[in-house]
């Protein structure tokens, strides 16, 4: 064999930060990996990690340069296939295709800033006029093209990956931190592309190329930490009748869980078990400094199976029948309950329609939180109840740090969770509604932010918001619930609620009350300036006057009917509930910047009425 033909075969693995990774590459991807499947979990977790661990060094006293000797971190690796001149991604398309949404949107939210990190050339080249996405596929080339250039695109009738790649840049919009500003933003960016890392793994040949694809994603040997966590338990019950009881009742648990997230979490029978297992025995947690030990919350999200079999005498596993109890009442116990929150999630339950309103704002660490209050003698009137209790204090916390522009990130909010967590598990319900009313009564954010805006990264945001606020109003002037519809679960999908401006977007209009255009541009994104509407009605009169658009608000939702004078003439309901709850709704005949301060007050105080600390206590009454 020639020594070329030896270099040819090689397999090489190589260690690239994303710069080194993306500068200067194309990639292309070979027909075993054509679709981008990544979730808003999936999503979400990657979000989680880059910033948990960039935040673990960053300091606001630090300069740009100290970033250098930040921590690593470790993105995983791709498999590559090099021939013909070309980059074919064999594994691995779906960290690199997300990874390239994230650096549009890292490159979008600077755009507009005098001093940005350069990192276009990490996304796209161009040559001759002409833009080419680092990785190259042609179906995809329009959804990318317009979520760099920021302009909409019509997701209908396109294939699953370009809908997931539209779908995945929005959930980067609504999840990334807003407390990641301006002086911190050019830190985490220099962290991402030079201290992140992925192996680089390049055949060159096809067959050694799906060889190492196979091998990498070949698990049918390898135990997960439910399988031998699953091993312990039933080793350690000597009853032969038992043991084989509690291995079914396992199998039928871990099939209803796995059955239930096939479709979007394959890793829900993990979630499962980290779940129920803080919620009830988490009662440390890793100090957030350098080289701090892993607690119990922290094992129980990696290991949990070594840490039941490390802490077997803690949480009384020391008899046989202790395993069996185990298997058979609690964990069965806390799978149903588990279900029961993970279907509220996915579907507007009546009586725990909280839940669903925590799932819309992307929290990840409700599950535990809300498991931890249970107790296995609650009946499920009880347990409705202290699930509904706990998703209307997280809702709650959420939003009003949402309206002060503070991060809702797992990283954010672990030890704030952790802490809730701990200090309800097993409490009745009397004695919940005291706990966590008081710790809503301590918390720093209120609704009393009169300047509360919608910006780059948090139209989503404030599109939830704006859905609650609507269907709250609705719903206690006697009108049936459209939430859903709002939010775009169900309704006409090709013709989605979007958050829209009362004020078109003509700072002409207004140069009588505004000296420049970026003072209009300030109020007009105001809250007070913000409807939900369907998007046909924003195609066919957004960029209307206000006297033009008024007699078409009469038929939409009632916030904004609420602009025009016939909406308090027949609705006797919705008058008693504005005068009874002091919201001084009031028809405009013109819409001037008077007239929004008053509109941005009003919507302040239905936020504080929405989202009202007494609600905690009226899901008992």
């Amino acid at each position: 064999m020639s020594e070329d033909t030896k270099v040819q075969r090689e397999i090489r693995g190589v260690s690239k930060t994303v710069r080194e990774l993306l500068s200067g590459t194309k990639y292309s991807i070979d027909y075993y990996q054509r679709d981008y499947k990544w979730t808003t979990k999936q999503v979400q977790e990657l979000l989680e990690d880059l910033i948990g661990r960039f935040e673990e060094d960053y300091d606001e006293s630090h300069e740009r340069q100290e970033v250098v000797g930040y921590g690593h971190y470790f993105l995983g690796s791709i498999v590559i296939s090099a021939k013909d001149g070309k980059k074919l991604i064999i594994d691995g398309q779906q960290r690199l295709t997300t990874l390239t949404l994230l650096l549009i949107f890292l490159h979008n939210v600077q755009r507009d800033r005098p001093t940005q990190v350069n990192i276009k050339d990490l996304i796209f080249s161009e040559k001759f006029g002409k833009k080419t996405f680092n990785i190259e596929v042609e179906e995809r080339v329009r959804c990318m093209d317009a979520i760099f250039s920021q302009e909409s695109f019509d997701t209908t009738d396109q294939p699953e990956s370009v809908k997931n790649i539209s779908a995945r840049y929005t959930d980067i919009e609504a999840l990334f931190p807003a407390d990641i500003k301006d002086e911190t933003l050019p830190f985490f960016i220099d962290w991402l592309i030079e201290n992140v890392h992925l192996v680089e793994i390049t055949a060159y040949s096809d067959d050694d190329a799906y060889t190492i694809f196979e091998t990498m994603n070949d698990r049918g040997l390898s135990l997960t930490a439910t399988d031998m966590l699953k091993g312990y338990l039933l080793a350690n019950i000597a009853d032969e009748d038992k043991r084989n009881t509690a291995a079914m009742t396992w199998k039928k648990f871990t099939t209803e869980l796995a059955d239930f997230g096939k479709e979007e979490n394959k890793e829900e029978v993990a979630d499962f078990f980290k779940a129920w297992l803080r919620s009830q025995f988490a009662d440390s947690i890793r100090e957030r400094k350098k080289n701090a030990k892993a607690q119990d919350f922290d094992r129980l999200g990696t290991e949990f199976h070594r840490w039941i079999r490390e802490n077997k005498d803690r949480i009384n596993l020391k008899k046989s029948d202790d395993s069996f109890n185990f298997i058979e009442r609690d964990m069965a116990f806390y799978a149903r309950q588990y279900l029961l929150i993970r279907n509220a999630t996915q579907n507007y339950s009546e009586g725990l329609e909280d839940v669903f309103h925590v799932a819309e704002l992307g929290f990840t660490l409700q599950n535990p939180v809300m498991l931890a209050p249970l107790r296995l003698d609650d009946d499920e009137k009880t347990i409705r109840q202290k699930i509904n209790i706990v998703a209307r204090l997280i809702e709650t916390l959420l939003v009003r740090r949402i309206w002060n522009w503070h991060s809702i990130t797992y990283s954010a909010l672990q030890y704030y969770m952790f802490i809730v967590m701990r200090e309800i598990r097993g409490k009745p319900v009397k004695d919940l509604v005291k706990l966590l009313t008081k710790r809503l009564a301590a918390q720093e954010e209120t609704f009393d932010n009169p300047s509360f805006s919608m910006h780059k990264m948090n139209r989503y945001m404030v599109h939830r918001l704006l859905a609650r606020m609507t269907d709250t109003l609705e719903r206690e002037s006697g009108l049936a619930t459209h939430y859903t519809d709002y939010v775009n679960w169900t309704g006409d999908k090709k013709n989605p609620y979007e958050v829209e401006h009362i004020w078109a977007n003509h700072p002409e209009r207004h140069k009588d009350e505004f000296d420049h255009p970026n003072d209009f541009s300030e109020y007009r994104n105001r809250i007070g300036d913000l409807l939900l509407l369907p998007k046909k009605f924003n195609i066919s009169y957004g960029d209307k006057t206000y006297s033009e658009k008024l007699k078409h608000y009469i038929k939409q939702n009632l916030l904004a009917q609420t602009l025009h004078s016939l909406c308090y003439e027949n609705n006797p309901d919705f008058v008693k509930f504005s005068k009874k709850q002091g919201l001084k709704f009031k028809a405009l005949e013109q819409f001037k910047k008077a007239d929004l301060d008053s509109r941005q007050a009003l919507y302040i105080a239905l936020a504080n009425y929405t989202w009202r600390p007494e609600r905690l206590a009226e899901v008992s009454e």
